[in-house]
């Protein structure tokens, strides 16, 4: 029997319940806080996490080839004693499929009823849980900053979205409700796991009204600079892109207050014909605190921010979890136009290499001082200039005995046209430029560069630039 049919013998009534009555103003609904405080559900949680990973062990160990999953009690209790190294796995592998399997963990707490700092804490015990006991292989400092941290950061915004694209099918139909049950389990699995089972009683988690701005852009991209250095991949020099981000909890919204985590966040990510995932970004307030100049033309908030980030154009790729001391704010010049920006400085742990290098390792880890500024121009909700640029210091702390650093920078610009003023359709160029400078003992002194021109088709979410104005 199809999935809809059985969501409509099983659960139709409670899917219609829980998705809201169209005349109910949703400026009257409730967060639930209270709701999900008292359906708490510890022990669902770590059941779930634990069954989740033991799952994962045995389809790894049935079809993925690799003798890695084929533990037993004896590696169980070597684990238990060994030290933490650091593995080889592909970089892939660590730095994106261990961070979405980390997300996995954080969603199903999460939607169990746990805070976000619960869920965090459930997301490092999984990663801990799979590093001992779901590969025989010795467990690994770099996986669970990965899985346990970075896990945690990029589930949340997962959650926080998957939340949000229910929330927004309010009073709608019931096809419209399914595919957007559907959607939002796409998005995160865990909380969709978990919707499914309760038939769809587990109440939403409300954005309180958060300000966004989301876009979706498909388009084709050119090469306009390549320099491979040791890499030794056929460079594709024309691709198609897909783009999808989002930017939560915008400041200047009256109303509303950044209580928990994620209050805000940002995501990208984005997917090439040339490589698959070209990168996932992901940037969230934990501890954040609002403020506003004394004119109020300028509203913003301040504080630690969470940041998780794979970036892996042709020739090499780089990827870091770490924490930011930042802000972002809103500077509203004139009736016509409105300013947003961010800037964020910490440290991370990053791991860096180059694509099929013909003498160099494949990657190595080390601790990272980052950067990131990003600016955003809106005039007259018809163009947006858009600006970011990130870098990233590798350096020899906490790396391999090789010694050595890199430096990587990255600009992200974009010019979008909203073609008509009533409708979220919009043309966008983007230029990308990437550049990694490496400096080792035994190479010397290399750098690899990748930049590219694109034109975007833009479809734009809610409600255009989303430059609120007070």
């Amino acid at each position: 029997m199809p999935a809809p049919a059985l969501a409509s013998t099983f659960c139709e009534e409670r899917l219609a319940s829980s998705l809201g009555d169209a005349a109910t103003p949703k400026s009257q609904m409730s967060d639930f806080g209270a709701d999900i405080e008292m359906r708490k559900r510890y022990g669902n949680a770590a059941l779930e996490i634990v069954t989740f990973d033991v799952l994962l062990n045995q389809a790894n160990r049935h079809w993925s080839g690799n003798s890695d999953y084929d533990n037993n009690l004896s590696t169980i209790r070597r684990n238990l004693r060994s030290h933490w190294g650091v593995d080889s796995d592909p970089f892939n592998i660590n730095q994106l499929a261990h961070p979405y399997q980390g997300s996995v963990y954080h969603t199903l707490a999460r939607s169990s009823g746990l805070n976000y700092w619960e869920s965090a804490a459930y997301t490092f015990g999984g990663s801990i849980f799979w590093e001992i006991a779901g590969e025989k292989t010795r467990p690994s400092a770099n996986d669970q900053v990965a899985s346990g941290i970075g896990g945690s950061f990029l589930g949340e915004a997962l959650f926080r979205m998957a939340n949000l694209l229910l929330e927004n099918g309010k009073g709608k139909g019931t096809a419209d409700r399914y595919v957007r049950e559907a959607g939002a389990a796409l998005i995160a699995p865990g909380a969709g796991f978990n919707r499914l089972a309760s038939c769809y009683q587990d109440p939403l988690f409300r954005s309180n009204g958060a300000e966004y701005y989301s876009r979706v852009q498909v388009g084709l991209s050119r090469s306009s600079e390549d320099d491979a250095g040791l890499s030794t991949t056929a460079l594709k020099r024309h691709e198609a892109v897909a783009e999808f981000a989002i930017d939560y909890g915008l400041p200047g919204k009256n109303g509303y207050e950044y209580r928990v985590p994620f209050d805000y966040f940002a995501l990208q990510a984005a997917t090439s014909s040339a490589n698959g995932f070209e990168n996932v970004l992901v940037r969230g307030s934990l501890f954040a605190r609002p403020y506003e100049r004394l004119d109020r033309k300028y509203r913003g908030i301040w504080g630690l921010f969470g940041t998780y980030d794979y970036i892996a154009p042709q020739t090499f790729r780089v990827s870091s979890t770490g924490l930011s001391l930042g802000t972002v704010g809103q500077w509203n010049a004139s009736d016509l136009i409105s300013m947003q920006g961010s800037a964020l400085f910490g440290v991370g742990y990053a791991a860096v290499g180059t694509v099929r290098s013909s003498d160099e390792r494949d990657y190595q880890y080390g601790i990272a001082p980052q950067g990131l500024l990003g600016f955003r121009m809106v005039y007259a909700e018809r163009l947006s200039l858009d600006l970011t640029g990130r870098e990233y210091f590798v350096s020899r702390v906490a790396a391999a005995a090789r010694g050595g650093h890199e430096n990587i920078s990255r600009l992200d610009a974009s010019l979008t046209w909203r073609i008509s003023e009533k409708k979220p359709h919009a043309v966008s160029i983007k230029y990308l430029g990437n550049r990694r400078d490496v400096s080792y003992p035994d190479i010397g002194s290399r750098k690899q560069t990748r930049a590219t021109v694109g034109l975007y088709y833009t479809y734009l979410g809610h409600d255009a630039f989303a430059t609120e104005r007070w």
